[in-house]
């Protein structure tokens, strides 16, 4: 459901400690990359021990050639990642499961053990390197940019703003509570630098994607509408216009995305910091345009919260998509806003009119729910 118009890298991390250190692998077509990358540094059979931070398969593909190739001595991973590993590749290698907490020695440095469970995924943990001050973060704080630099430093901080928020809105936000428990668990180490799975390393100002991160799991309305649709003879694209003409005039930023230009993902990285959303689909055999369905299943696994939500389209003879809508929306615990608005085949100049009530109405209602959380920051709440 991800789309990654910019690439991504897979990234592994040698330690070249008394005890040779290798923090995760790689997808698994990238194997002989990362040997040849290895062997540009040291011999790979030279390596002592194998992290394995995350078990799904764009880090631990690679793992059991890794383990053949290398015959290291151990290799590690959670509680959970033992299990996953055993799950995912049926092998007899022995592995050795560390526990939230754990340390391990190294010869000259030391590394650190800490579960995140479910971010994303049970088995998850980071590792951080004490005398370095360094956080191998996994998946966390990364993003899905393939660039010719490496350092978050050598990138343009524009770029990095939007994939950092596309991953986070397409694939943390549901766990955005355990999220905000990690960030102040954090607060206890000093970190330096943050080298993710995917995307630049952050070896200047760390705190700068820590504070995107704290930012996006507080959940916050922006004072933003979002409108998301699809549109069979374009009356559906011309209400989405006048909503979004309404919404604008009254000085909220407003981004109108159709879904024949717009896939599911860029969807979800407009809505992440959007106070409002309006979604949009015309009647299609008593039901939603499939495009739209497939939308707000994606939406609903992701569970963005504090949005105002409101539903319109057209229809020739029955006209439930609107109200199809907004049930799921209800259901997601969306404030909903005005009743679902239908428009019978194309939109005259009072139907549209009615739409751009409907923007107005939105924008003043997302503009109230942005001033109450501002008092609330401010009061401390």
């Amino acid at each position: 459901g991800y789309t990654t118009n910019r690439g991504t890298t897979y990234n592994a991390y040698l330690i070249l400690a008394d005890k040779i250190t290798l923090i995760d692998t790689v997808k698994s077509p990238f194997k002989d990359e990362l040997l040849s990358r290895i062997a540009s540094v040291i011999n790979p059979v030279d390596i002592d021990y194998i992290i394995s931070n995350h078990a799904e398969m764009d880090h631990s593909g690679a793992l059991p050639a890794i383990i053949e190739a290398v015959k290291p001595e151990k290799v590690f991973a959670s509680a959970n990642g033992v299990k996953a590993l055993r799950e995912h590749f049926h092998f007899d290698y022995e592995l050795v499961a560390v526990q939230d907490g754990d340390t391990l020695d190294i010869g000259n440095l030391t590394l650190k053990f800490l579960e995140t469970r479910m971010l994303h995924w049970p088995d998850s943990m980071v590792t951080y390197l004490v005398e370095d001050e360094l956080l191998f973060s996994q998946d966390g704080f990364g993003m899905h940019l393939a660039h010719s630099k490496r350092f978050a430093d050598e990138t343009e901080l524009d770029l990095m703003l939007y994939e950092a928020k596309k991953y986070y809105a397409n694939i943390l936000l549901p766990y955005s509570g355990l999220v905000a428990k990690l960030l102040e668990r954090i607060k206890g180490l000093s970190i330096k630098t943050i080298a993710p799975d995917h995307g630049p390393i952050w070896r200047k100002e760390p705190e700068t994607i820590v504070r995107w991160y704290r930012q996006w799991a507080e959940q916050q309305p922006g004072r933003k509408l979002v409108i998301a649709y699809d549109t069979m003879w374009h009356s559906t694209a011309l209400m989405a216009q006048a909503i979004a003409d309404g919404a604008m005039e009254s000085g909220v930023d407003t981004k109108v995305m159709p879904l024949r230009a717009s896939d599911r993902s860029a969807i979800m990285t407009e809505i992440l910091d959007a106070g409002a959303v309006a979604i949009g689909s015309p009647t299609i055999n008593n039901g939603l345009f499939p495009t739209i369905a497939d939308l707000l299943t994606y939406m609903k696994g992701l569970k963005p919260r504090n949005k105002v939500g409101a539903t319109f389209g057209s229809y020739g003879w029955s006209g439930e998509a609107s109200s199809i809508i907004a049930q799921e929306l209800h259901g997601m615990g969306w404030e909903l806003v005005g009743e679902p608005l239908r428009v019978k085949f194309v939109p005259d100049d009072a139907a549209k009119q009615k739409c751009r009530d409907l923007g107005r109405l939105i924008a003043t209602r997302v503009s109230e729910k942005c001033n109450d959380a501002g008092k609330a920051s401010a009061s401390g709440d």
